[in-house]
């Protein structure tokens, strides 16, 4: 009879004593996406009722603007269909569902395809989208002649499928990240008197508590740091975010024409080491902050602000704007003086329909504070 599995904690403390200790991107990879006891396998989720909210679950609105922006999209590439949306990190689905109800003009050619790694959540897309096969949304074709190539079939979108990965073939269309890099696992380091530490994660011996081990950093990694920060303080700390750079050229490799665009809290290298950590480090559960990150592996969210300089070092972005900025060019404007209009028409009747356009001015409010949602960065790369 097999036995239990040792506690996600547990696990960690074993595999540091057996290594001394492991990086902090181990760390964050464990305590986010493990299998077993991973905060995002075990529930770990944005919305009212989970741990944080992102944009798509401050209500409808922000799935409308995207789907303008989609549409305007489409119509650069020249109106392509099939036309795909590759949205990474798309969780349990919610923008998904808010871009489709929004009925873009392009969703007869609209294909979804939801990218999420943790099983957890992919069920729980299947429970809110109606969901086909990977091979049905991205190659279904009429028959072909003998000797002639099959052809994408027109006009049946908008079709939605889940995968665990980035499609293999380059699309023509749009990948779309929004929150997701700021939660890929990164490298921690530390300014010494005389170089950089890495700052690593251990277990203490007398009760098996993760604790931090500071190390020198091996010369390509305090050369790194030393780059990104040369004036840092001591004792000031950066993140070095390999993962977030080994996605960005994996997303544009998956674009044959269109956008890679990425929705985050975002600054840079240099400014987050002038900064206390904590503020740019952040744990996140029941829509609370949480506590020291090394502190209830799998309990908590673990999201760091994504360093723009990092991801421009080998692909500087085509546009870098404000949430808010971003929003407005897209249409919210518009969205927010109609809500308006029928706010005012209907406030005296107070009725269901009434609300619904009250809580879009709501939600245009939320997306636009600048102490908030509409201060995070979005970061196109155009190819093609």
């Amino acid at each position: 009879m097999p036995g239990r599995v040792a506690s996600l904690p547990d696990r960690i403390a074993r595999l540091a004593r057996r290594q001394g200790s492991i990086s902090f991107a181990e760390f964050v990879e464990w305590a986010l996406y493990d299998p077993e006891g991973g905060f995002y396998e075990l529930g770990g989720r944005a919305g009212r009722r989970g741990d944080f909210l992102t944009s798509p679950e401050v209500g409808p609105l922000f799935g409308a603007v995207i789907a303008h922006a989609l549409d305007s999209w489409w119509d650069g590439l020249g109106r392509p269909d099939p036309y795909i949306l590759v949205e990474a990190g798309a969780g349990a689905g919610t923008l998904a569902r808010s871009v489709l109800d929004a009925a873009p003009a392009c969703a007869p050619a609209l294909r979804y395809v939801l990218v999420e790694r943790s099983a957890a959540l992919r069920e729980a897309a299947a429970q809110n989208l109606r969901l086909e096969l990977p091979a049905f949304v991205l190659g279904p074709a009429t028959p072909a002649a003998p000797g002639e190539q099959p052809e994408p079939v027109a006009g049946t979108g908008p079709l939605c499928t889940v995968l665990p990965e980035l499609p293999a073939e380059p699309i023509a269309g749009t990948v779309l990240a929004n929150e997701l890099l700021d939660n890929l696992p990164f490298l921690l380091l530390e300014r010494a008197g005389a170089g950089w530490l890495e700052v690593r994660v251990g277990s203490a011996e007398e009760d098996e508590r993760l604790v931090e081990v500071l190390v020198p950093a091996a010369p390509d990694l305090a050369a790194e740091a030393e780059a990104l920060a040369p004036a840092a303080p001591v004792r000031a700390r950066v993140p070095v975010q390999h993962a977030a750079r080994a996605w960005l050229p994996a997303a544009l490799g998956a674009v044959d024409r269109g956008r890679v665009v990425v929705l985050d809290y975002a600054g840079d290298t240099l400014a987050m080491a002038g900064r206390p950590w904590a503020e740019w480090l952040r744990t996140y559960r029941s829509h609370g902050r949480g506590g020291h990150p090394l502190d209830r592996p799998g309990g908590q969210d673990i999201t760091c602000e994504v360093a723009v300089d990092q991801l421009s070092r080998s692909h500087p972005p085509t546009a870098d704007r404000s949430q808010a900025e971003f929003l407005a060019s897209h249409g919210l404007d518009d969205l927010e003086a109609e809500a308006r209009a029928a706010w005012q028409a209907r406030a005296h009747v107070g009725d269901l329909e009434a609300l619904r356009w009250r809580s879009r001015l709501s939600e245009a409010a939320a997306l636009r504070d600048p102490a908030g949602l509409g201060a995070f960065r979005v970061l196109e790369w155009e190819v093609g």
